[in-house]
């Protein structure tokens, strides 16, 4: 696959009111991933927001220090993400951890943060070696369409610390150039029509 020059894919659709699930069980750079790893996402229209289901294994990493509810720095612990880019350049990223804590932020351009730590609804659930989350991004966080999609999932740890690095486990839905995980390309994004809009 050439990760430099993809061809566009077709967008992906609703089927009977939701987006997915969307199998998130390759590396970031498109190579193999173990079943353990899998993680599934899918969203749905309830009323004035998107709700996002999460499916995946527990990797019982350690949870961040601070309580439950927007938690900077997500990403270097086992988390969930979505990211849905706009046609003005703009896009939303959401993090999703196992215990509780999550993230939204606004972007306007490539890792430019515009609003951060939005409040979401949000429950999560721990159960024989897997998790599951839902919640429920408002509407009016959407960037403005066509949309683009990717979902991604991290985990990995070293004597109850987690890594930064060789250790970790990058997993993408959509293959991602370049010579270390990367997830803020949107121009490598998936084409979807989110449902309801």
């Amino acid at each position: 696959m050439d990760l430099q020059n993809p061809a566009e894919p077709a967008p992906m659709l609703p089927q009977d009111g939701v987006l997915g699930p969307i199998a998130i069980e390759k590396l970031w750079n498109g190579r193999g991933a173990t079943d353990r790893e899998r993680a599934l996402i899918s969203l749905r229209a309830e009323g004035e927001a998107l709700r996002l289901t999460i499916d995946a294994s527990f990797h019982g990493d350690p949870a961040p220090a601070g309580p439950v509810g927007p938690t900077d720095g997500l990403w270097e612990h086992e988390v969930v993400e979505l990211f849905i880019a706009g046609a003005d350049g703009s896009y939303l990223e959401v993090e999703v951890g196992p215990y509780g804590h999550h993230l939204a932020l606004r972007l306007r351009g490539v890792r430019d943060v515009v609003e951060r730590g939005m409040q979401m609804r949000c429950r999560t659930v721990i159960t024989r070696g897997l998790w599951s989350a839902d919640c429920w991004l408002p509407r009016a966080w959407l960037p403005p369409g066509p949309h683009r999609l990717n979902a991604c999932a991290i985990h990995g740890v070293k004597k109850g610390k987690p890594l930064i690095g060789d250790g970790r486990r990058y997993l993408s839905w959509v293959a991602l150039p370049g010579a270390a995980p990367d997830f803020h390309q949107p121009a490598h994004f998936r084409p979807v029509v989110l449902p309801g809009l």
